[in-house]
């Protein structure tokens, strides 16, 4: 397929996820099974223009002046991918596959100088109207700065696993990708976002990740897992494991020692956490399921950390999920912040008497985040908020990017600051 093929289909798709409100992967998956004829190159490609389009679907509406899914590919292709709109049209002579030739009025619209000088703020930031006061809460006037970030193209990052090998070792395997050292994090590799229909390695057909050298994870994730400071021989609940990315980095944290418990109360989230720890020779990890008879009675007041990765909106990832910023209710966040109350106060009996509780979300959302943690402290005065700040300070020094951060406790990563998925992160000592 040629580009205006391309571009026509990722109009039908973005039409589709418009009509039937679905996610954007499962209207693409369906695309390409539809159309067989297109190969590997073109879904990806294919891919990249509706996932961009997405990210930046209310500035390019502004530009376009239409919210049509045609006029938020066309307008993608010429403000983010740098096409020539006249060469555009040139190329679909003849094409069969192509669209319908832009306009002069619509190259007109599209191609003005400073098309957002007059758009609201929150399109500006590319965000929902009813999040803007969240925004201006968390970041001040760096509100439409933080929320652009998050309409960018985010990176590929991978964790080293430093039980089996080092930083080093897997650049050199992976010379051919341009692989780079990240920032921040200690362990962990980049592959840049790419521009247009570039398309990002397949890493997972490496030789070295099917050998469990590294593993697929955020540089912002693998900092948080990093603050967590999880040490050899002490026991630790992962209460929220998901698939298990941060019980994984801190396993290998603890050196394979110590005791390390991995739960989710949805035992589809936690199924892959299997073959990732058989690939990544841990054996410290002992994988509880809900659905066993009281599954973790037994580590009551018995660990020295307990670590919530809280339910969240997700707000911190939407750049990996555009479709997930447009389908975000203020219903859906009132029920996260119900559930992030009902986890918090399920984590405390496990945290024993100087141990430690820790408070994650991939949410850049204050409400989510600090109001959560000192709405906690009320309830639970034998609960000490410590300083993220000063750990951060210890592990990364003080040339590194540095998230924000109003009192040195808590942190907030975000693509602006830290180049990274957005992530809180808090820490808390129980006194009695």
């Amino acid at each position: 397929m040629r580009l205006p093929g391309r571009l026509n289909a990722a109009i039908e798709v973005l039409a589709d996820i418009e009509k039937r409100k679905r996610p954007v992967g499962d209207a693409l998956k369906d695309w390409g099974l539809s159309h067989r004829f297109a190969g590997s190159g073109d879904r990806a490609a294919i891919g990249n223009i509706v996932y961009d389009a997405l990210r930046k679907k209310l500035s390019n509406a502004h530009i376009a002046r239409s919210q049509s899914a045609r006029s938020l590919a066309f307008t993608t292709l010429v403000r983010d991918w740098g096409e020539n709109p006249e060469e555009l049209n040139a190329s679909f002579v003849d094409d069969k596959f192509a669209p319908e030739v832009l306009s002069e009025k619509e190259i007109e619209t599209i191609t003005r100088e400073n098309p957002l000088v007059d758009a609201p703020e929150h399109v500006q930031a590319d965000i929902p109207e009813w999040t803007q006061s969240s925004f201006e809460s968390n970041f001040a006037e760096e509100w439409i700065k933080e929320g652009a970030a998050l309409a960018e193209r985010p990176p590929l990052d991978l964790r080293v696993n430093s039980l089996k090998t080092t930083r080093e070792k897997v650049l050199k395997a992976l010379s051919h990708t341009n692989a780079q050292a990240t920032n921040i994090a200690t362990q962990g590799i980049r592959l840049s976002a790419g521009t247009r229909d570039s398309r990002t390695p397949n890493v997972q057909a490496e030789e070295t990740f099917k050998k469990g050298r590294f593993e697929i994870q955020d540089e912002g994730s693998q900092i948080v897992s990093e603050l967590i400071y999880a040490r050899p021989g002490e026991k630790v609940l992962d209460l929220c494991a998901g698939a298990g990315g941060k019980s994984l980095a801190m396993g290998a944290m603890m050196e394979n020692k110590g005791q390390l418990f991995a739960y989710d109360s949805d035992k589809s989230r936690l199924a892959p956490i299997w073959d990732r720890i058989k690939r990544s020779g841990l054996h410290n990890v002992q994988v509880r399921q809900p659905h066993h008879k009281d599954p973790l009675t037994d580590l009551v007041g018995a660990m020295d950390r307990v670590v919530l990765d809280a339910p969240c909106t997700g707000s911190g990832t939407w750049r990996r999920r555009p479709d997930a910023k447009w389908r975000l209710t203020r219903q859906l966040m009132e029920q996260r912040l119900q559930e992030q109350e009902e986890v918090l106060s399920q984590a405390v009996p496990f945290v024993k008497i100087g141990g430690f509780l820790v408070y994650i979300t991939c949410s850049i959302f204050p409400e989510e985040n600090e109001g959560q943690i000192y709405a906690f402290m009320d309830e639970n005065p034998n609960f000490e908020l410590l300083s993220a700040g000063e750990v951060w300070q210890d592990l990364y020094g003080f040339d590194k990017p540095m998230p924000w951060s109003s009192d040195l406790k808590s942190v907030t990563l975000t693509p602006a600051s830290t180049n990274t998925d957005g992530f809180f992160f808090s820490v808390l000592q129980r006194s009695s």
